[in-house]
């Protein structure tokens, strides 16, 4: 181990560590108009800003993208093909808002209907993808798959009752959960991800005042090349944003403000904030021994950990003060485990961030323990027993 302390109170182990090759630097916590707000580096995972990040709240346009989610799972697994045509109901023609203006007499490329999604915030196209995909052919069925869909993916704060963002009291995400989502959007369809970056579409040149992204950040020149804006009344400014600037890529969600100026501020503010005040830090590579943790009734007393991968974290560019990091489980481990089981988390806290957790790892496969390693750890916990109690191990 790199060095530390075990202690034990009730069944949660924590070791503090110490070594693991971390300048110690204090971050300046970013202030922000917002009424809610997530920002995460993609690659380090480090939370960079949470603000009331797991409320749920009125998404308005930013719940699309949980339609398009599905609608390039869809387009994957072959239940859509891209220039399939899909036919315009009464029901997606009565939305109004943000639209593609199509009518009953219309039949839509599932590729018009995904970009009048991603450029024109479409709340008809919406619909129109909805029923294609629902299992009952209604969007309110739709809205039902999609809240299911959502938990699956780790969205724990999602409901949905429409397909577009339509205001209603039961459609609610948190920032979080949208970051989850973009993250999902990202790394799972990348072909499909660089359309959230076309700045205009003109959709058979039907709604001359309705071809512009209304994302304010792709014309900056920031890296910015996604993802989707939204308002309502009740929910205010809000945008699900992200940028890259070399390997690095960072996830944004803000909601709540009051002007869409105000957004666009907001969003430069946040990816300026992110690039210029951080830095990459390395951490240990895969497979090094960081720690040990104790097992109950294995062939071996303890098993080793590790990261997964080799992972990096960010780290503010100036300051001084103190960096913090400790291994946390519930313990003792019991036996059987594998190598490879994640056993243990690496807590890492940062002056003015908050806490980024990495996943740790057994690195060698420890097995229920025999007679004699039994009959020894029955002994020592009667002979605690009778000296006054468990303690620590």
């Amino acid at each position: 181990m790199a060095g530390g302390i075990m202690l034990r109170r009730s069944n949660l182990f924590v070791i503090f560590v110490l070594g693991l090759g971390i300048i110690g630097t204090t971050a300046q916590a970013f202030e922000t108009q917002a009424q809610a707000a997530y920002v995460i580096d993609q690659q380090s995972g480090t939370v960079l800003l949470a603000k009331q990040a797991e409320v749920a709240l009125p998404p308005a346009s930013m719940s699309k993208l949980m339609t398009l989610f599905m609608a390039f799972e869809a387009l994957r697994d072959g239940r859509l093909s891209w220039d399939e045509k899909l036919p315009v109901s009464s029901h997606a023609m009565s939305y109004g808002g943000s639209t593609m203006f199509l009518d009953t007499t219309d039949r839509v490329t599932v590729e018009d209907l995904v970009r009048g999604i991603i450029v024109l915030s479409g709340n008809d196209a919406c619909a129109v993808i909805a029923e294609a995909l629902s299992i009952d052919g209604t969007e309110a069925g739709f809205a039902t798959m999609m809240t299911e869909r959502a938990k699956t993916l780790g969205m724990t704060n999602s409901v949905f009752a429409n397909s577009s963002g339509w205001p209603d009291i039961k459609q609610r995400m948190s920032m979080k959960d949208l970051a989850v989502l973009a993250q999902h959007l990202i790394s799972d369809f990348p072909d499909q991800y660089v359309m959230f970056s076309e700045k205009e579409f003109a959709f058979d040149g039907r709604a001359p005042s309705n071809t512009q992204n209304r994302n304010p950040l792709l014309s900056l020149e920031i890296g910015a090349d996604g993802l989707k804006t939204g308002h309502t009344s009740e929910a205010g400014y809000g945008l699900v944003g992200s940028a890259k600037q070399g390997e690095r890529r960072v996830i944004f969600v803000l909601t709540g403000l009051p002007t869409a100026k105000t957004r666009a501020d907001e969003a430069e503010r946040i990816v300026t904030w992110a690039f210029r005040q951080f830095t990459s830090k390395a951490l240990n590579q895969q497979g090094n021994l960081l720690a040990q943790a104790a097992v109950w009734m294995g062939s071996s007393r303890t098993v080793g950990l590790s990261l997964v991968g080799e992972p990096k974290i960010l780290i503010p560019v100036t300051g001084a003060k103190d960096i913090r990091s400790k291994i946390v489980y519930q313990g003792p481990l019991h036996a059987p485990i594998a190598k490879g089981d994640q056993v243990a988390e690496l807590v890492i806290s940062i002056p003015g961030l908050p806490e980024t957790r990495l996943p740790l790892v057994a690195t060698e496969t420890v097995t229920r323990g025999g007679f004699l390693p039994r009959l020894r750890t029955a002994a020592l916990v009667l002979l605690r027993k009778l000296n006054g109690g468990l303690s620590g191990t």
